[in-house]
């Protein structure tokens, strides 16, 4: 069974910071893509940030560039999302997804994690 598990979630007040966590199990995730997503209530999944598998290669949307880094050890098959300066816009659920080549759109993602639940607070 694959398994990709989110941690690192909560609540924090704005202008503040998580790390988000995804660890896999199951098989190896070191050849995939791997990235992270977000829902907040009442809207679509969309694209956050995403990492080519040899780590060279970053990608993110246009709203967290500059204030999040994505970033993976492939010895661990663990991505991680290092989010600063959080906004009260930035709420909502963060899962992480792996694909076999970078996916900015949720139908490109094989593999989801179940959701980690992010609140900023203004």
């Amino acid at each position: 069974q694959v398994l990709l598990v989110e941690s690192g979630g909560g609540l924090v007040q704005a202008g503040g910071s998580l790390r988000l966590s995804c660890a896999a199990s199951g098989r190896t995730f070191s050849t995939y893509a791997r990235g992270w997503f977000r829902q907040a209530p009442g809207k679509e999944r969309e694209f956050v940030a995403a990492i080519s598998w040899r780590g060279s290669s970053t990608y993110y949307a246009d709203s967290v560039k500059g204030r999040f880094t994505i970033s993976r050890d492939n010895a661990k098959n663990t991505v991680y999302l290092q989010m600063n300066s959080l906004k009260p816009e930035d709420t909502a659920v963060y899962y992480c997804g792996a694909a076999p080549t970078i996916a900015t759109s949720s139908g490109g993602v094989s593999d989801w994690g179940q959701g980690t639940q992010v609140t900023v607070s203004s």
